[in-house]
């Protein structure tokens, strides 16, 4: 079979024409989402073909090639991706049927003081943090959006809160993989780099709280509960500073998102919101009355808050809090716990490697080496779906053990019963993520996303303003972080060596960048539709939270910018 070696310049010998051409499959995706309002998993296949057209016609890749490549980021799609968000969706789900939900929503109750936008921070933002640091992949989107959801939000505000607040903790996601990633392709230090992006991500992570006010109550939102939201930003934004600087860029959202849970219970001791209330009012009452997701689920119920029943009993706490401390427990020891045994490295050893057909071996890179991207890894064993498989099995028994005298009802068997009624449920979710990140694969493998990066790398020293825009791009594709190191990390080192700009600021500023493209990747917004029961309406979710994103993109851009100058060079830490 005849071998295929991607250019930048197929069309013309022009890298900036290829490069327009190349840009035609994500511009189809967004037009088709946000323009022609076509649903999710069309506008991604519609994308998909285009991009193959362009593979094939254009970067002169065989069909062969371009059609397994298509398949083999379906699969990868497939698994771990919607593994993950499956096993995430389930796990809350077990929990709802128990009746351990409303436990759980109360002691959010409890430890907001009855306001329900303080509240919805801590789910959101502190919580979704945690999730984030031990899963990543969407499960904190899937999670806490059903949460918000139960508390009474209407769907669209649920959706919105939740991708607003996955900004903050994603560099650092699933102990910081985009971080790891990146240095692996680069060859440059990890913890420089992590440290970098510590200088970068707090900035966006002391406001995001704020955000979330204006977008859950609007300016009064804001007016009342500002001082709130402001410690638990700042005291989110401070631990990731230094956690990633001088303690571990792995743990860095771990520490971060205790740190703001932590702040907020001690800082509720001292201050009260004002307009709790009519806020409770505006946000739950009339949205929720009556609505219910497309699966036929009630969005939940609203609850009043009593000021004198503000105690906690033990028992139920901690056994609404099981699940997700036991979550903590497995994937820290799955990642982390190497004392006496190496437990990551043996999980790591049950990857099998797959080389795939007709693609290893016969894409080849510049130097006529197989192209690593073409070995698919099925980690059937370590991946964060299967670890939130076996947390839901230990909890559902642990749960049927533990009915309080038939209070609390569920049965091992309806727990497992629930994931095929979740796996239907995500069925045109799942279809937008395979055909993402198949999508991603044609666009990575026949040279296009790389020819992209390449015509904005030669705009010299003011590549240090656009490089967040690669990393905002790579992730609104693929939905990850780490896909977006993966497609354009080496690029970044390329591009700062030959501007002479800190090549460890480039890899950090792509990842930086990531951050914010999450916020508008339509495998998010699917995931955050199916969570809340909006499918098929994700260009109404896009709509209500792209102008965040590109807010957010633009002040990273400046900040990178002036960090490459001397103007904010000092604010840069040493390797």
């Amino acid at each position: 079979m005849d071998t295929f070696t991607p250019t930048t310049d197929p069309l013309s010998g022009s890298i900036a024409l290829s490069a327009i051409v190349s840009l035609l499959p994500l511009v189809t995706f967004f037009v088709m989402l946000a323009v022609v309002k076509a649903k999710a998993h069309i506008s991604g296949l519609a994308s998909l073909l285009v991009a193959i057209l362009v593979a094939i016609f254009v970067f002169k890749m065989p069909a062969g090639m371009a059609l397994m490549s298509g398949a083999m980021g379906a699969v990868f799609g497939a698994f771990p991706v919607v593994w993950i968000v499956i096993m995430a969706i389930w796990l809350y789900q077990v929990t709802v049927i128990s009746g351990r939900f409303e436990d759980l929503r109360r002691v959010f109750d409890v430890i907001g003081g009855g306001d329900v936008r303080i509240q919805s921070i801590l789910i959101a933002f502190c919580f979704g943090g945690l999730l984030e640091a031990l899963a990543g992949f969407g499960a904190p989107v899937a999670i806490t959006a059903t949460m918000l959801l139960a508390l009474g939000m209407s769907p669209l505000r649920a959706a919105a809160a939740v991708l607003v607040a996955n900004t903050a903790p994603v560099a650092f996601g699933a102990v910081a993989i985009p971080i790891t990633t990146a240095a692996g392709l680069t060859g440059l230090d990890a913890n420089h780099i992590g440290a970098i992006v510590g200088h970068q991500a707090p900035i966006l992570a002391i406001f995001v709280p704020t955000l979330l006010l204006f977008i859950l109550d609007g300016k009064r939102g804001v007016k009342e509960v500002w001082p709130a939201a402001l410690v638990i930003g700042a005291s989110f934004a401070v631990a990731q500073f230094f956690c990633a600087t001088y303690f571990s860029y792995e743990l860095t959202d771990i520490v971060a998102s205790l740190a703001g849970l932590g702040a907020a219970v001690v800082f509720l001791r001292f201050w009260s919101s004002k307009g709790r209330d009519e806020a409770r009012a505006r946000i739950l009452v009339g949205e929720v009355a009556g609505s219910a997701g497309s699966n036929g689920k009630s969005a939940g119920k609203i609850s009043t808050y009593d000021e004198t029943d503000r105690k906690l009993q033990p028992g139920p706490t901690f056994l609404a809090l099981f699940p997700y401390l036991l979550v903590i427990v497995i994937f820290g020891i799955a990642k982390l716990w190497t004392l006496g045994a190496n437990v990551p490295g043996a999980l790591a050893a049950t990857d099998v490697k797959v080389k795939w057909p007709m693609l290893y071996g016969h894409i080849l890179d510049g130097e006529g080496n197989p192209v690593s991207s073409t070995i698919y890894n099925f980690q059937w064993l370590s991946n964060p779906g299967t670890l939130l498989l076996f947390t839901g099995l230990i909890v559902a028994v642990v749960y049927s053990l533990n009915d309080a005298g038939g209070k609390y009802k569920i049965k091992v068997s309806d727990a497992v019963a629930e994931i095929g009624r979740t796996i239907y449920n995500m069925r045109w979710a799942a279809t937008t993520i395979l055909s993402v990140l198949a999508l991603a694969y044609v666009m990575n493998l026949s040279g296009q996303t790389i020819t992209i990066g390449t015509w904005l790398a030669g705009t010299g020293a003011f590549f240090a303003f656009l490089s967040p825009i690669l990393g905002w791009i790579g992730t609104a594709v693929t939905g990850s972080d780490t896909s977006a190191n993966a497609l354009f990390a080496k690029l970044q080192q390329t591009a700062g060596i030959n501007a002479g700009i800190d090549p460890n600021l480039l890899v950090a500023a792509n990842t930086s960048g990531g951050v914010v493209g999450k916020l508008i990747s339509p495998q998010n917004l699917a995931i955050a539709a199916t969570a809340v029961g909006m499918e098929g309406k994700e260009s109404v979710i896009l709509k209500k939270v792209a102008g965040w994103s590109v807010g957010m993109l633009l002040i990273l851009c400046v900040l990178v910018y002036l960090q490459s100058t001397p103007i904010l060079g000092w604010m840069l830490p040493t390797p």
